[in-house]
């Protein structure tokens, strides 16, 4: 079968990658009773203890109501419980138990043998490319949008 021009475009390209990576992903994780959506939470939590709820739903792509009910989640889990003091921004402070560090561990390794069999056949240096021309291709996209929301506030005012 043929593939058409919009299959062959960078966008649908990034978006196969994308579904197959959270595919792959959710099924490498599942032994470890883990979703894509929970361990990045986890990994969030870890990686930036006192993020604000804002910033945490943005590093793991989720509405920060959804970000609250993983959150509710990994406390009924045993993976999370609240922290000593509220960090900055977020009411219900989260920290990561022992249990939770142990299963982001777990996870974590299970996410980068998936990441090693999608970069298969791709050198060191055209990784780093790929990994630069997507940071790009991120910035580009983040610093228009950001863009057109300050113009469409400004023009609210």
């Amino acid at each position: 079968m043929k593939t058409s021009a919009v299959e062959e475009s960078v966008g649908y390209l990034i978006k196969r990658v994308q579904q197959n990576l959270r595919r792959t992903c959710d099924a490498a994780l599942k032994p470890n009773r883990l979703s894509m959506a929970q361990y990045a939470a986890l990994r969030a939590l870890a990686d930036h203890p006192n993020a604000s709820a804002a910033e945490l739903a943005r590093l793991c792509f989720v509405t920060r109501q959804s970000l609250q009910d993983l959150l509710i989640g990994l406390r009924a889990d045993g993976l999370g419980e609240s922290a000593a003091r509220p960090a900055r921004g977020r009411a219900q402070s989260l920290r990561l138990t022992p249990a939770g560090r142990r299963r982001l561990a777990d996870g974590h390794a299970a996410v980068l043998g998936v990441e090693a069999a999608m970069l298969s056949g791709i050198s060191q240096r055209e990784h780093r490319l790929l990994a630069a021309l997507l940071t790009q291709c991120a910035a580009n996209l983040e610093d228009r949008s950001g863009g057109v929301l300050q113009s469409a506030d400004r023009e609210a005012q």
